[in-house]
């Protein structure tokens, strides 16, 4: 009985050994992609003249760092030909503007030059309802016993309008997105609402709602499902390969990835109370 007990416990020890042991995955590596973070946002109440475009390349699934792209020539050019330079604070891969002149409906378009290939992009510049008031409901959510905040604003009536709505939590790490389009309330009144369970008083949320296009709707609607809401950020390096609405004009297979959008933004915060 002893050498029976001794002998599976041997087996036992064997067993566990070989499940700790490391097993090293190969996986394919794509070349690096250029990543244009190009949003362009004019939040109520200030002049929009400085804005930031963020170049970076996709890179390996295990690494930490998120190289940046740096020499690049960045503009944008309004209807009337006006161009805007964005110039690289250096070697850091984010190129400034501080004259931009944001107009709500004009037409823009982007070239980046980087390693003699050009890339280009064209948007409109979207408007955006105003928050109007926020609500706090102490018996919302699934269970009714969740704290619960609605941002309510007035869509207009004479337009397909698209929403971004961010909403930004002091008790999470991650931002939140949802997209939405007043196919169902235009020319009502209507709210984004909060998505965090475990709100409390004392803290607090930031939210902004973003005027977008259609297009862009359709672009975040897709990160959106793939990712869920906390992507971190709409116009970084995308979880899967989404193509946006920028194209290289010198190599079209070598696509970029991100967005070139330009939108009114409103912002508002709120504590618990």
């Amino acid at each position: 009985m002893k050498k029976a007990i001794l002998l599976i416990v041997f087996f036992i020890s064997i067993f566990f050994t070989s499940c700790e042991e490391v097993v090293d995955v190969d996986l394919d590596t794509a070349p690096p992609k250029l990543v244009i973070e190009a949003a362009i946002n004019w939040q109520k109440g200030t002049n929009g003249r400085q804005q930031t475009i963020k170049l970076t390349t996709t890179t390996g699934y295990f690494e930490n760092v998120i190289p940046t792209v740096s020499g690049a020539t960045v503009y944008i050019k309004n209807s009337q030909n006006q161009q805007f330079n964005f110039i690289e604070v250096p070697k850091t891969g984010r190129y400034v503007c501080t004259n931009f002149m944001p107009v709500i409906n004009e037409k823009y378009s982007l070239t980046v030059i980087n390693n003699g290939e050009t890339y280009t992009a064209d948007e409109t510049f979207q408007s955006v309802a105003p928050i109007t008031r926020i609500e706090q409901n102490n018996e919302g959510g699934f269970t009714g016993k969740d704290i619960e905040i609605k941002a309510f604003y007035n869509d207009p009536a004479d337009a397909d309008n698209f929403y971004l709505y961010k909403y930004v939590y002091s008790n999470k790490i991650k931002s939140n997105y949802y997209v939405d389009e007043d196919k169902f309330f235009q020319g009502n009144e209507f709210f984004s609402i909060s998505d965090d369970d475990e709100l409390k008083i004392g803290d607090e949320i930031e939210i902004t709602h973003i005027g977008i296009s259609k297009q862009y709707y359709n672009y975040m609607s897709i990160l959106v499902s793939i990712a869920g809401n906390n992507v971190g950020g709409p116009f970084q390096s995308p979880p899967a390969t989404v193509k946006g609405n920028i194209i290289n004009t010198t190599n079209k297979a070598n696509y970029p990835l991100g967005y070139f959008s330009l939108s009114e933004t409103d912002l508002r915060k709120y504590t618990i109370q």
